[in-house]
């Protein structure tokens, strides 16, 4: 599993809490402590686990068997 960056992190965990907001004032059933703290824990742990794990920003390096180009004529 590769690292997140605190950046990420944080953005990641801004989402999930404005989640959790929206769905405790549009989903009545859930205004329950129990429901809610069971929610906020799923909602954290999918903001950390799918940008690390579930998403890849970049793939493997392209090797490349070309010679590096010519400098610009002056």
């Amino acid at each position: 599993m590769d690292a997140m960056c605190s950046a990420c992190a944080l953005a990641a965990m801004a989402g999930a809490t404005s989640a959790r907001a929206w769905l405790a004032l549009h989903v009545p059933a859930l205004r329950d402590p129990r429901r809610m703290r069971a929610v906020t824990a799923g909602l954290l742990t999918a903001a950390l686990l799918m940008p690390s794990v579930g998403l890849s920003g970049s793939g493997a390096p392209v090797p490349s068997s070309a010679a590096p180009p010519a400098p610009a004529p002056r």
